[in-house]
C-alpha cells in the first residue's frame, strides 16, 4: 500500500515537471508598439530543444482569443515560429503563443501590442508675456497619437541662434519663469514633438515680447460723488507694478446703471509711470447707483488685463420729479362707518430715479371737509386706512434728502355711491407664452386703466398684483408670472381724473390640467323607468381649469354602459328609459380643456311601481271607498225611508175602521176598545179571515147602491156630530161611525185588482189613529161631500170589465168607499172647533192609492201564515 502511494507521488511530480518544460518559451518583441495600419511581426522561441515530440511545428497563435490562420505562420526551426499580421488596426491587442499537444492547447507566452501614430507638427504657437513673472507659450498638437508625446519649447535669440533656452512638457504648453524670462524684442520660438514612432519640429517663429505683454488687473480704490455736482462720479484706481517700462497704457472704465442695467465704457490713456489714476464719469442719472470695473492694456499688445473687481457708487440725490402709480382695494364691511381701504403704490420705471427714497407721506380728508386733513408716514409701499362712509381724497408723495415727489391722488367714493360702467366686456386668453387681456370701452375719453389680477382663493388685499395701462385697451404678461392650474381673477378699472369707474371682470387659467377629483353622484327622485341624478361642484382648488361639461355614465347590472353629456352649469339630470326593478351603477365625469376625471360610483335600484301606477290603483279603490262611505251615510240618514221601501209595515186589519168584522160582539168590542185606547199592536189571534163571497151579476148594481146609501148615512151622522161642537156628541159620533162601517156590504174584486193591492201594500202605511187625532187633516179639505161621493161612484163604475169571476169580500167592500176622519189631539181647541164646524166627507177609497187603510185577502193570508 505504501509503495503504491510513493509511485503515484512520483508520477504526479513528473507530470508537473513535464508541463513546466512545455511552457518554457519567449516572445519577441516582448511589448511591441507599431504604427497603426502597418504589419506586425512576432516570434515565439522554445527554450529547450531536447523534446522532439514538442517542437515549433506544434505552435499556434491567437489574436484577442481568436485563432490566427496557419497561413500566417512561419516555422524557422524546431524552436522558433514566426507570425506576420498585415494592416494591424487595433489600438491595443492581445497576442498569445500556444502549444497544441494531445488535442490540448497549452499556453506558452503572450504579449500586448499597441498601435498609434507619429506626432504631427505643432501649429498655432502663441505666447503671453507677464513682465518679470513668466513667459508662457501654447500650441496645437494635432491628432492624438495614442502614445506618450514629449514636447520641447525652444526660445532662441535671432541675433545669436545658439543662445537657446528650452523647457519640456507632455502637454501643449510650456513656461519660462523668472529670472529666465528676461525681456527682449529679438526672440523666436520653436516646438519639437517626439514619441516612440518618431518626432517633428516646427520652424522658429519670431514673437516680440511687447506685443504679447499682459499685466495684472488694476485695483479700484474708490467710486464717489463730488458734493454739489450732480450726475457725476469720480473713479480712482491703482495700476499694477510689473509693466514693461516706458510703454503707453490704455485703461477702459466700465460703469453700469443698477436701476436700468445699462452699461457704458470710457477709455483713459496714461503712461506706465503712473501708479494712481483717476477718472470722472459724467452724464449720469441723479441719485442712481452705479457699478464700476476697469481693465488696462499696453497699446502695442494684443492682450487686455483682467477686469478689476466691481465697486459701487451713487450720484448726487435729487428730489423725486414725478408722481407714483397709486392704487387701492376697498374692503367691504357690514358697517359703512368704518371701511378698510388698502393703499398700494410703486415708483414708475419709465423715468429717471431721483435717489434713495427715505419714506412716503400719505394725506387724506373727506371730500366735503378739506380742513379735516390727516397725515400718515410709511417706509413701506402700502398702508391700510380706516375711513367712514363719506367720499375721501387720498394723496401719496415720496421724499428723500433732496425733496419730495409730486402727489399721486385717488378719490375714494362714498359707501352708497354708484360708479359708472364704462367697460363693456373683458376677454382673457393665453397666446403662445403670454396672458393677453383685451377689453372694449364705451368711454372714448378714457385713456388710462388699471389691470388688477390675483388668485381666486387669495384673501390678502396686498397679495394682488396691478399695473397701469395707458393709451391701450390690451395688456400682456408672461405666463411665468402666473401659477399653473390656478384660477386668476382679472379686473380692469377705467380711470378718469382722480376717479375710478366700475370695473369689469374676467377669469383665466394660465395652464390647465384635468381635475384632481371627480364629482360624487347622488340620486334624488327614484322612479320605475327614470331617476334624477344630482352632484355638487368640485371645489375650486381641485378643478385645475374651467369645467366645460359633465358626463353621466350609467350601467345596468350585467348590461352595457351608456352615457349622457350636459353643460357645466347643470348639476342634476334625469335619466329616462331605465329598466324597472333593476340595479344601476352611475358615475359622473367632470371635464375641462385638459381632460376629465371620473368620481366615485353610486349604485341605485329602480322601483317596481312608480307614483303613476300607484295613482291608477288608488283612484278606483278611493272611489269605491267613497261610494261605500256615501252609501253608509245615506243608509244612516234615510234608514226609515229604506225600511219603508224594503220592509214595509203591513196594516193590521184589526185596527182598521173601514169595516166591522162579521164576528162575535166580543170581538167588535175588543176592537173598538183598542181603537179608543190608541193601541198600535194587533194580536193575530183576534183576526179572522173573511170568506169570499161570489155575488151574481145582477146583484153588483144593488151592492153599489146599498154602499152609497150606507156611506151617505154615515156622512150625515158625522156632519151632525161636528156641527154640535160638543164633546159628548163627538163620543156618540164615534159609535155611529163604527156602526156605519160595520155594515155588511158586499165588495167585488178581481184577481188583477187584488195583485195591485198587494203591490200597494209594500208602501209603508201610517198607523191608524183615533178620529179625534186626525181631525186637522179633515179640516184641510174644503170639498163638497156629496160631489166627492158622485165622483167616487163614477170611478167605481168606470172600472174595467172583469176577465175572471169576481170575489165578494165584505171587508174590501167597505174599504173602497169609506175613509177615516183623523183629528190630531195636539191641535188647539179653537182649531178643533173650526174643524168640527165644517162638514166634509173624504173621497171614497180608490184602488192602488198609497196610504189607504185596507188590505186584500191575499196579503192577510201571508201575514197569518207568518
Amino acid at each position: 500500500m505504501f509503495s503504491n502511494l510513493v509511485w503515484m507521488f512520483v508520477l504526479l511530480c513528473s507530470s508537473v515537471a513535464d508541463e513546466n518544460f512545455i511552457r518554457d518559451a519567449d516572445i519577441f518583441p516582448s511589448s511591441p508598439e507599431i504604427e497603426r495600419g502597418s504589419s506586425l511581426e512576432l516570434s515565439c522561441v522554445l527554450r529547450k530543444s531536447d523534446t522532439p515530440q514538442r517542437n515549433a511545428n506544434h505552435i499556434i497563435w491567437k489574436l484577442n482569443d481568436a485563432l490566427i490562420s496557419p497561413e500566417e505562420y512561419n516555422v524557422v526551426n524546431e524552436t522558433v515560429s514566426n507570425i506576420t499580421i498585415h494592416n494591424f488596426t487595433y489600438s491595443t491587442a492581445y497576442v498569445e503563443c500556444l502549444m497544441k499537444y494531445l488535442d490540448k492547447e497549452l499556453p506558452l507566452v503572450h504579449t500586448v501590442v499597441k498601435s498609434g501614430f507619429r506626432p504631427d507638427m505643432p501649429e498655432n504657437i502663441s505666447c503671453i508675456y507677464f513682465y518679470d513673472v513668466n513667459l508662457t507659450c501654447t500650441w496645437s498638437a494635432g491628432r492624438e497619437t495614442s502614445f506618450t508625446t514629449n514636447y520641447t519649447l525652444y526660445r532662441k535669440l535671432m541675433s545669436s541662434p545658439y543662445t537657446v533656452r528650452s523647457c519640456q512638457n507632455t502637454t501643449e504648453s510650456c513656461s519660462f519663469f523668472y529670472p529666465y524670462n528676461d525681456y527682449s524684442n529679438d526672440f523666436c520660438f520653436q516646438v519639437e514633438a517626439k514619441n516612440v514612432l518618431g518626432e517633428s519640429l516646427t520652424e522658429c517663429v519670431s514673437i516680440p515680447l511687447q506685443k504679447i505683454e499682459k499685466f495684472a488687473s488694476p485695483e479700484i480704490l474708490s467710486v464717489k460723488k463730488i458734493p454739489g455736482i450732480k450726475q457725476l462720479l469720480m473713479v480712482t484706481w491703482k495700476m499694477p507694478e510689473k509693466i514693461i517700462p516706458l510703454k503707453h497704457i490704455i485703461c477702459q472704465v466700465q460703469y453700469r446703471n443698477l436701476y436700468s442695467n445699462f452699461t457704458k465704457f470710457v477709455n483713459v490713456s496714461l503712461n506706465s509711470k503712473k501708479g494712481i489714476v483717476s477718472c470722472n464719469l459724467t452724464g449720469l442719472w441723479d441719485s442712481t447707483d452705479y457699478s464700476v470695473a476697469i481693465r488696462c492694456i499696453n497699446n502695442e499688445s494684443a492682450f487686455w488685463s483682467g477686469w478689476s473687481g466691481e465697486k459701487n457708487g451713487s450720484t448726487e440725490e435729487k428730489a423725486p420729479s414725478r408722481k407714483m402709480d397709486l392704487w387701492r382695494v376697498i374692503e367691504s364691511s357690514h358697517s359703512s362707518r368704518n371701511r378698510s381701504v388698502h393703499l398700494m403704490w410703486k415708483p414708475l420705471k419709465s423715468f429717471l430715479p431721483s435717489g434713495r427714497i427715505l419714506g412716503y407721506k400719505i394725506q387724506y380728508f373727506p371730500e366735503n371737509k378739506t380742513a379735516c386733513k390727516r397725515t400718515n408716514n410709511s417706509t413701506d409701499e402700502k398702508i391700510t386706512l380706516f375711513l367712514n362712509e363719506d367720499a375721501h381724497i387720498i394723496s401719496v408723495t415720496a421724499y428723500n434728502s433732496a425733496g419730495k415727489s409730486a402727489e399721486a391722488i385717488l378719490r375714494i367714493p362714498s359707501a352708497d355711491e354708484k360708479s359708472s360702467q364704462m367697460i363693456e366686456i373683458v376677454m382673457a386668453s393665453t397666446i403662445n407664452e403670454e396672458v393677453v387681456v383685451q377689453w372694449k370701452t364705451s368711454g372714448p375719453q378714457t385713456t388710462t386703466y388699471v389691470v388688477e389680477w390675483y388668485e381666486e382663493l387669495e384673501t390678502d388685499p396686498f397679495g394682488r398684483s396691478w399695473q397701469y395701462v395707458s393709451n391701450s385697451t390690451e395688456w400682456k404678461n408672461n405666463k411665468k408670472n402666473f401659477k399653473p392650474f390656478l384660477c386668476y381673477n382679472i379686473s380692469v378699472y377705467p380711470l378718469y381724473g382722480n376717479n375710478v369707474a366700475a370695473p369689469s371682470y374676467a377669469q383665466i387659467y394660465a395652464q390647465e390640467k384635468k381635475p384632481s377629483e371627480g364629482p360624487v353622484a347622488d340620486t334624488d327622485i327614484l322612479g320605475k323607468n327614470e331617476v334624477t341624478i344630482k352632484w355638487n361642484e368640485i371645489s375650486k382648488a381641485k378643478r385645475n381649469g374651467f369645467i366645460t361639461n359633465y358626463t353621466i355614465f350609467y350601467k345596468p347590472e350585467d348590461g352595457k354602459e351608456l352615457n349622457e353629456t350636459v353643460n357645466s352649469d347643470v348639476l342634476q339630470y334625469r335619466l329616462k328609459s331605465l329598466q324597472a326593478n333593476t340595479q344601476y351603477t352611475v358615475r359622473i365625469m367632470a371635464s375641462n380643456k385638459a381632460g376629465g376625471t371620473i368620481g366615485e360610483p353610486k349604485t341605485f335600484k329602480t322601483l317596481k311601481l312608480d307614483k303613476d301606477d300607484v295613482f291608477f290603483f288608488a283612484i278606483p279603490v278611493g272611489i269605491s271607498m267613497l261610494c261605500l262611505i256615501g252609501l253608509w251615510i245615506t243608509c244612516v240618514l234615510k234608514k226609515h225611508a229604506f225600511k219603508k221601501v224594503c220592509w214595509p209595515d203591513i196594516p193590521n186589519p184589526e185596527e182598521s175602521l173601514a169595516v166591522e168584522w162579521p164576528l162575535a160582539s166580543s170581538m167588535n168590542n175588543s176592537f173598538l176598545k183598542r181603537v179608543s185606547s190608541q193601541t198600535k199592536t194587533v194580536d193575530f189571534e183576534d183576526i179572522n179571515v173573511l170568506e169570499y163571497c161570489f155575488p151574481e151579476e145582477g146583484q153588483e148594481e144593488s151592492l153599489l147602491i146599498n154602499y152609497e146609501n150606507q156611506v151617505s148615512e154615515c156622512t150625515d151622522t158625522n156632519t151632525k156630530g161636528i156641527t154640535n161642537r160638543d164633546e159628548k156628541i163627538l163620543h156618540n159620533e164615534e159609535d155611529e161611525t163604527a156602526n156605519c162601517f160595520s155594515l155588511s156590504m158586499p165588495y167585488v174584486i178581481t184577481d188583477q185588482f187584488t195583485r195591485s193591492q198587494i203591490h200597494s201594500a209594500l208602501i209603508p202605511v201610517k198607523e191608524v189613529q183615533p178620529i179625534e187625532m186626525v181631525a186637522n187633516d179633515v179640516c184641510g179639505s174644503q170639498q163638497n161631500p156629496i160631489k166627492n161621493e158622485e165622483n167616487d161612484v163614477e170611478e167605481v163604475l168606470k172600472l174595467e170589465d172583469f176577465n175572471e169571476k169576481a170575489l165578494f169580500n165584505p171587508y174590501l167592500k167597505n174599504s173602497v168607499k169609506a175613509r177615516e176622519f183623523l183629528v190630531s189631539e195636539s191641535l188647539p181647541e179653537h182649531s178643533m172647533d173650526e174643524c168640527k164646524s165644517q162638514s166634509s166627507v173624504l173621497p171614497p177609497f180608490q184602488p192602488k192609492v198609497p196610504g189607504q187603510s185596507y188590505i186584500t185577502l191575499d196579503m192577510f193570508r201571508l201575514a197569518k201564515a207568518q
